[in-house]
């Protein structure tokens, strides 16, 4: 009998010893693929990106990038926000760019065609705007849309290499104030003035500073873009959605720019940010703003 119970014990001492061990090796083994884990991220290598956006995507892409680098934490995201014509001018002069997210598909249009500075293959719509005409909520103005932009006192308005002063020019040529060109971002913005009977214009080199001069109460109207209002809500008042109609669509592309001093990491991550831009968890950041990403 002492014997049987012995042996018994024996057995039980054996199968524990047995599982001890066993979890002993099964921790050990989580402890080596976390460990694995946590090299690879160290072994990553530091990245920085030279992302050149539209003013207008001042505020989006930060939260975009912020998304972005939670699960690249090696990369660093520098943004160059500018009008469209301006970036396009100084990626043509040498500029270090690794992505262009444009307002408009004419500078991107003559980086990818005339200038061949498009990666092949990377090219991406990715939202739609739209061009509102906007003022202070204590302006008191008797503007209510394109229509009468003659009566207000002051107009701040985007250049026409601009692409909301292109778009605002375009709507004024289709509502029949502006005479017809071949290219409406030549119209000068004395020719917007004498067609809307000698209205004062502020032009202005981007989208961001003609919502600043609004804001800020130094031009009674101005024509934006509806994203540029987020956050602005109660300061100002839309007073006109611009149809597509008026304006054509408002889309932005997006696209990985040739950059010979770009290494191998930088190269490779840059069309990863892009397909984050892309994705559908970008897109439900884009709408937060005020973008339409219903997008052909």
């Amino acid at each position: 009998m002492k014997k049987r119970v012995l042996a018994t014990l024996l057995a039980m001492s054996m199968v524990l010893g047995l599982a001890a061990c066993g979890s002993k090796s099964d921790s050990k083994d989580d402890k080596k693929e976390e460990t694995k884990t946590e090299a690879k991220a160290d072994d990553a290598e530091d990245v920085e990106l030279q992302v050149f956006i539209a003013a207008s995507l001042s505020k989006v892409m930060d939260e975009v990038a912020t998304e972005y680098q939670k699960d690249h934490p090696n990369v660093k995201i520098t943004f160059n926000a500018d009008s469209s014509g301006t970036l396009l001018t100084q990626i043509e002069e040498g500029y270090a760019c690794d992505v262009f997210f444009s307002a408009a598909q004419k500078q991107m249009d003559q980086l990818e065609k005339t200038d061949g500075l498009v990666v092949d293959g990377t090219r991406k719509n990715v939202v739609n705007n739209q061009v509102v005409v906007v003022t202070r909520k204590d302006s008191g103005t008797k503007v209510t849309g394109l229509e009468t932009l003659k009566e207000a006192s002051s107009i701040a308005l985007a250049g026409g290499s601009v692409p909301a002063g292109k778009y605002t020019r375009q709507a004024l040529v289709n509502l029949g104030i502006l005479d017809k060109v071949d290219d409406v971002s030549t119209i000068p913005t004395e020719t917007v003035s004498e067609a809307l009977g000698g209205v004062e214009i502020s032009e202005q080199d981007n989208v961001s500073k003609v919502l600043a001069a609004v804001v800020e109460g130094s031009c009674e109207v101005g024509t934006t873009y509806y994203s540029d209002t987020y956050g602005y809500e109660d300061e100002l008042n839309i007073l006109q959605t611009v149809s597509y109609d008026l304006t054509g669509n408002v889309i932005y592309p997006i696209a990985q720019v040739k950059n010979d001093e770009a290494s191998d990491a930088e190269v490779s991550e840059a069309k990863d940010f892009i397909d984050f831009v892309t994705s559908d968890k970008a897109k439900t950041i884009f709408q937060k703003y005020y973008f339409d990403t219903d997008v052909e």
